[in-house]
């Protein structure tokens, strides 16, 4: 998978432009680390959303919540454009 510039700076995180528009999702998936640190945010816990998607691992969430961290500033707009969909 060819990893766009710093999205590869997290272990686990792929930007792919045929996958969700080019926004950072969990490899091997199509899960958008925005959407994770959005459930986050709202109070979902670790054990929920591994069940919610069966997909993930717990290491995938550790890589997502680091990734969000480090890219703050893209995480908050695509959390506000979804949120008004």
């Amino acid at each position: 998978m060819g990893g766009a510039g710093n999205r590869r700076s997290v272990p686990g995180i792929d930007s792919n432009p045929d996958v969700c528009g080019g926004e950072a999702c969990i490899e091997r998936t199509r899960i958008p680390v925005w959407l994770l640190e959005q459930a986050r945010r709202l109070g979902t816990s670790e054990p929920t959303l591994l069940a919610a998607y069966p997909s993930l691992r717990a290491e995938d969430l550790v890589n997502a919540f680091s990734y969000a961290r480090a890219h703050a500033a893209e995480m908050d707009p695509q959390i506000q454009e979804n949120e008004a969909d």
